[in-house]
């Protein structure tokens, strides 16, 4: 399964993050525990939501939505 997750730091919550991973559990925990540069300033994190496809390409396809324009304005209104 592929994962599509949103992150809200705890310190921080206007900060925020999307991704995308096989493996959701290990890939929060790398988060909080500092393994990513992008997130590693702003922990820790609370996993807001998440999304499970069984498609690889539309797994990704749907994160890069969420990235930008209306699919970000769709998960700020519906997530956070």
């Amino acid at each position: 399964m592929y994962y599509i997750y949103l992150l809200r730091s705890k310190n921080n919550p206007g900060k925020t993050y999307i991704g995308y991973t096989t493996n959701l559990n290990r890939r929060f925990k790398k988060h909080n525990e500092g393994g990513s540069f992008h997130t590693k300033e702003n922990r820790p994190w609370v996993l807001v939501a998440y999304i499970c496809l069984d498609s690889k390409s539309k797994a990704l396809s749907f994160e890069k939505y969420l990235k930008v324009g209306s699919g970000y304005a769709f998960a700020k209104k519906r997530f956070w």
